[in-house]
């Protein structure tokens, strides 16, 4: 059915070559801001439900939940996050502004803190993942939010849309502090992001990636 489309296995592997190759980037660019080492990784990429989505969420213990958003427009739109436990966020935030700050004064900076490590690492992936696509995206400044699964992914009136979920391990020093990068699509931008990818494969590896297209 056309709201079922989804992403080849081989499609899902280049999407995560992709998002890789951004934050790795995007972790030289973060370890600048809190003067340390930061290994970002990607496990796992996977498509899935709104609903699906906000249960991914609720299975990882995170009930109350802080995250960064920023839109982008091109020949693929929709709306990028970065999504933390909101416990955990507060250690990233002094990871950014030093643990010599007060309590005060930490949560004082947390928008502000918040706010540049998405920019960071949603800029770094959507550009990234952009340029490799050899598309151009409009993206907008980052925002913060603060609630449950469900309020993340409550935007847009689209009956069918796509959450492209990506866990990401952050590591800081001795903080292991667990986020979710996800991304949700309409489903003509889905579609398109399938026709991108296989261009992308058979510009990498001149393997034809038609025959791994969904129907």
């Amino acid at each position: 059915m056309s709201d079922s489309v989804t992403l080849t296995e081989l499609q899902l592997d280049a999407l995560t070559e992709l998002v890789n190759l951004g934050v790795s980037s995007a972790a030289t660019n973060l370890s600048e801001l809190v003067r340390e080492e930061v290994v970002l990784s990607v496990p796992k990429a996977v498509v899935v439900t709104r609903e699906q989505a906000i249960a991914n969420l609720r299975e990882h213990d995170a009930k109350r939940l802080v995250g960064i958003h920023q839109d982008f427009e091109g020949d693929i739109r929709g709306r990028a996050l970065l999504i933390f436990p909101e416990a955990r966020s507060m250690e990233l935030i002094r990871a950014l502004v030093g643990v010599e700050l007060s309590l005060d004064d930490i949560i004082e900076l947390e928008q502000e803190a918040l706010a540049e490590t998405g920019n960071v690492l949603l800029n770094g992936c959507l550009s990234t993942m952009a340029n490799s696509l050899q598309r151009n995206l409009k993206i907008s400044l980052p925002e913060v939010i603060h609630g449950e699964g469900s309020d993340f992914f409550r935007h847009h009136s689209a009956a069918h849309e796509t959450v492209l979920f990506i866990y990401i391990n952050f590591l800081v020093k001795q903080r292991d502090i667990q986020g979710f990068l996800a991304m949700i699509l309409d489903l003509p931008s889905l579609v398109m992001l399938q026709k991108l990818l296989d261009a992308y494969i058979e510009r990498s590896t001149g393997q034809s990636a038609a025959a791994n297209d969904v129907e």
